[in-house]
């Protein structure tokens, strides 16, 4: 099989060619860059091109890397984050034409964490406005490389859309009810949503306080466990961060999983799912079998949890733009219905969906006493159609349906991984997902990696 192309290399390949001395980050980074600006008109998955910050980072690398200074397993390696993530002197627009000419003058903690590793930044990626649904009626949404015509994903659309067509080597999400695993699976990559509290917060403008995660989105498993190496970790400046210590997430991926127990709810599985995505699930199941595993059938408790996301969501939006909201009210696009929700909602709406989310955290603590990990669907449609289409608000009129498979997770905070299977009917590959215990990213990702080493490389788009 003939080497992939440079720009669709995993991470980790470019990095081990780069501490290797095979390849220098300047030469790299120029070849991203150029690629940006090739693709940019058509894909829109940039808001930012940072390429005199992307140079000077590279030649920072290239002589640290000459003098045998290895920073970390992504060192010199280009990347770009969501344009959520506070960057110091650099535009950071949270999807909305209010920050439009914002810079702000620090960098968030996954920023400054990927630049003490030596990673290369080369800008800024687009999402829906303020992380919510869609995107701002200013801002045109990225266009998914696979097929023009189908839904990029939200609200992490661009990072979805540049991590698969090569515009850089893996990118960060934001996760409040499925906006690092729907673009992962729309776009054919991987994502990883870690355990609430895995990952600080610090510099990322909110969606919902105690809903957000922050993750990687990668082109393999190996690559996303690197990221979270990187990002993981306590920090003071975010009480709500772990205090636990960061494992060694790519020593973990060797490890076999044989023995695992594999829990699988049929009825949540298939229920109101595109038939190819219920498929791909038993597909996936058999492989785990015939590699050592166990499949259990269990019952997924509370998945109607995504039901009342848009409650917990529009309370706690509304008090993250409490300071431009409803003052400056005219200049948002449809996240404004979001926050009018958000005004109604009584404090004993919003209780009874907390009480619910600690029943939902004890329910699944119990279904993890007989399994290691769960298996479904990323998401229950397949290749839906582009932003705007009637079948797209459809679904997001039925959201109790269309994040069955996400949002209950954000509520318990528990690790989810995303991954491509093999290519549907419409040639995009199918997202599955793993679920896991809190803390537990390197079962997740050693699970993952083996899927991946059996499955082979899922195709990449051009």
């Amino acid at each position: 099989m003939p080497q992939r192309p440079l720009h669709f290399q995993d991470a980790l390949t470019v990095a081990k060619q780069l501490h290797e001395g095979h390849l220098s980050s300047l030469e790299v980074t120029k070849a991203l860059l150029a690629r940006i600006r090739e693709r940019q008109e058509r894909l829109g998955a940039y808001v930012t091109v940072t390429e005199d910050l992307a140079l000077e980072q590279a030649t920072r690398a290239d002589a640290e890397l000459q003098r045998g200074e290895i920073r970390s397993a992504l060192h010199g390696v280009p990347v770009a984050v969501k344009d959520l993530f506070a960057t110091r002197g650099i535009t950071t627009t949270n999807g909305m034409a209010l920050y439009a000419n914002d810079k702000p003058d620090y960098n968030a903690t996954v920023v400054e964490r990927l630049a003490e590793a030596g990673a290369v930044l080369l800008g800024k990626l687009k999402l829906t406005e303020g992380a919510f649904a869609n995107h701002h009626p200013d801002v045109s949404p990225p266009v998914n490389v696979w097929d023009a015509n189908c839904w990029v994903g939200a609200s992490s659309s661009g990072s979805g859309v540049a991590t698969s067509a090569g515009l850089c080597f893996a990118s960060l999400g934001t996760d409040t009810g499925g906006s690092i695993r729907f673009p992962s699976a729309a776009n054919g990559i991987v994502g990883l949503k870690p355990t609430r509290g895995r990952v600080s917060r610090h510099g990322a403008f909110p969606l919902a306080y105690s809903l957000d995660h922050i993750g990687p989105m990668t082109r393999s498993v190996a690559d996303a466990a690197a990221v979270l190496r990187i990002i993981a970790g306590p920090d003071p400046k975010d009480l709500t961060s772990s205090v636990r210590s960061v494992p060694d997430y790519l020593a973990e991926l060797s490890r076999d999983i044989a023995g695992l127990k594999i829990g699988i709810d049929r009825s949540y599985v298939s229920d109101h799912t595109d038939p190819e995505l219920t498929e791909a699930v038993g597909e996936v199941a058999n492989l785990l079998v015939t590699m050592g595993c166990e499949t259990l059938d269990v019952t997924i408790p509370f998945a109607e949890t995504a039901g009342g996301w848009i409650v917990t969501t529009a309370v706690e939006a509304l008090d993250a733009h409490r300071a431009t909201y409803p003052s400056q009210r005219d200049r948002y696009g449809s996240l404004r219905g979001l926050l009018d929700l958000g005004s109604t909602i009584s404090a004993q709406a919003y209780m009874q969906l907390e009480m619910r989310r600690r029943e939902l955290v004890g329910s699944l603590g119990r279904v993890f006493n007989y399994c290691d990990l769960l298996l479904c669907p990323s998401m229950p449609l397949y290749a839906p159609p582009r932003e705007g289409e009637p079948q797209m608000e459809q679904a997001e009129a039925d959201l109790a349906q269309t994040m069955k498979f996400t949002a209950p997770f954000d509520y318990s905070g528990n690790p989810t991984l995303s991954l491509p299977w093999r290519a549907g009917s419409k040639r995009i590959p199918l997202g599955i997902q793993l679920v896991g215990r809190p803390f537990e990213e390197g079962l997740l990702l050693r699970a993952g990696s083996a899927i991946e080493s059996e499955r082979g490389l899922v195709p990449y788009p051009e």
